[in-house]
C-alpha cells in the first residue's frame, strides 16, 4: 500500500545527493512550472480559496482548511471542501461519506475534513468544485492544488511549517519543493507560518520581500494535561511524526516507545498486532494523531481493533492574530467579486 517516504536529506543541509539530483530537479522544476503557469481552464460561481504547501509532504493544510471553514461558516457561507483525494481510489466526483468510505476510498485527509463541511474528492477539480456548488456549497475551500492551475481561485494561501520550512530549498528529486520557490512564490496570495521555529525564516523574508502577506499561527494540542505522567506508546504516519511525538513529551508523557510511518502510511495486519502487543507488553497506552485514526476506520476487524484501543491527541490552528480568517475570507470574497464583475 502508498507510502509517502519523503528522504531525509530533503531537510538537511544540502550535500553530495542533493547537488548530484540537481539537474533533474531543474528539469522537474522547469516542466512544472510550464504547468503552473498556464492559464485556469474552469471556474465556479462561488468564491474559491486554495491552502496548499510549497514542498510535498504537509505542513498544517488541513488544520488550516478547518479554521477557514469556521471563518467562512461564521461569515455567512455554507463552505464545502474540495480535495483530490491523495491515494484514494475514487476517480470520479464523489461526496465523501464518513461512514461509508475509507481511506483507501477517498485519502485520510478527506475523511478529517468532512467531519466538519460537506467534502467531494475529485482528480478533476473543475468538476469537483461543480460538484461542490451543485449541492449547495457557496464557498469552495481547496485542500492542496496550489500548483494545479486548472481551477480558477481568488486567494492562495501557502502553509509552511516552521521546523522544516523549504527543506535544502532544492526541487523534487533534490528536494522537497515542488518547483522551484521563485515561480510559486509569484503565485502565492499570502503566507500562514505554522508554528514558532526558525526553519521558515528565509520563506518569511522573499514573502516580505515580494510585498505579499505573512501570517502566523500556532498548532495546539486540546487538552494536553490528559497525557501528563502517562506511560505511551506514540505512533504517527504524517509528514513530521516527531513534531507529534514531542507535543506529547512536552505535555509530559513518559513516552515507552515511539513509531514513526511514512506520510500517508496504511496499517498492515502485522503492524497492528506488534502495537497491540507491545502496548500490552510495557503495559502503556496507544496515542495517534486524527489523520492516522482516520486511515483505520471501515479498514476491516484488525484495523478496528487498534483503533478501539488507541486514543487520538487532537490539535486546534490558533492565529496569532485571531482576525486573519475572517481577514482572509473578506479577501476572497472580495477577489471573487471582482473575477464576477470581469465576465
Amino acid at each position: 500500500m502508498a507510502v509517502n517516504e519523503t528522504p531525509p536529506f530533503w531537510f538537511e543541509k544540502p550535500g553530495v545527493k542533493a547537488w548530484l539530483l540537481s539537474p533533474f530537479a531543474w528539469l522537474y522544476s522547469r516542466a512544472a512550472a510550464r504547468t503552473m503557469n498556464m492559464q485556469p481552464s474552469g471556474s465556479v460561481p462561488v468564491p474559491v480559496i486554495c491552502v496548499g504547501n510549497f514542498i510535498a509532504g504537509g505542513g498544517g493544510k488541513t488544520p488550516t482548511a478547518l479554521a477557514l471553514c469556521l471563518a467562512a461558516r461564521e461569515a455567512g457561507f455554507r463552505p464545502g471542501f474540495l480535495s483530490r483525494g491523495y491515494g484514494g481510489r475514487v476517480n470520479h466526483p464523489t461526496i465523501v461519506d464518513t461512514g461509508k468510505h475509507n481511506a483507501i476510498d477517498v485519502g485520510d485527509e478527506p475523511l478529517l475534513l468532512a467531519r466538519s463541511a460537506m467534502t467531494v474528492v475529485s482528480p478533476d477539480r473543475i468538476a469537483g468544485a461543480n460538484l461542490l456548488s451543485e449541492q449547495g456549497a457557496d464557498f469552495i475551500i481547496m485542500d492542496d492544488g496550489f500548483q494545479n492551475p486548472r481551477l480558477r481561485r481568488d486567494y492562495n494561501l501557502v502553509v509552511v511549517d516552521s521546523r522544516r520550512g523549504i527543506g535544502n530549498g532544492f526541487a523534487i528529486p533534490a528536494g522537497p519543493l515542488r518547483l522551484d520557490l521563485k515561480t510559486q512564490m509569484m503565485k502565492a496570495d499570502g503566507v500562514l507560518v505554522v508554528g514558532g521555529d526558525p526553519g521558515a525564516d528565509p520563506v518569511i523574508r522573499r514573502t516580505a520581500k515580494g510585498g505579499k502577506p505573512v501570517f502566523l499561527a500556532k498548532l495546539n494540542m486540546i487538552e494536553p494535561e490528559r497525557w501528563k505522567g502517562r506511560a505511551l506508546i506514540a505512533y504517527a504516519g504524517i509528514a513530521d511524526p516527531f513534531k507529534f511525538f514531542d507535543s506529547l513529551g512536552k505535555a509530559g508523557a513518559k513516552l515507552s516507545l515511539v513509531q514513526p510511518f511514512g506520510d500517508h502510511h496504511y496499517f498492515h495486519d502485522d503492524e497492528i498486532k506488534e502495537l497491540i502487543n507491545r502496548a500490552k507488553l510495557m503495559g502503556a497506552g496507544l496515542v495517534t494523531t486524527a489523520k492516522d485514526m482516520a486511515r483505520l476506520l471501515n479498514m476491516g476487524p484488525e484495523h478496528q481493533k487498534l483503533a478501539d484501543i488507541s486514543e487520538v491527541s487532537e490539535v486546534e490552528l490558533t492565529f496569532d492574530d485571531e482576525a486573519t480568517p475572517a481577514r482572509i475570507i473578506a479577501k476572497t470574497v472580495e477577489r471573487f467579486e471582482a473575477r464576477m464583475l470581469a465576465k
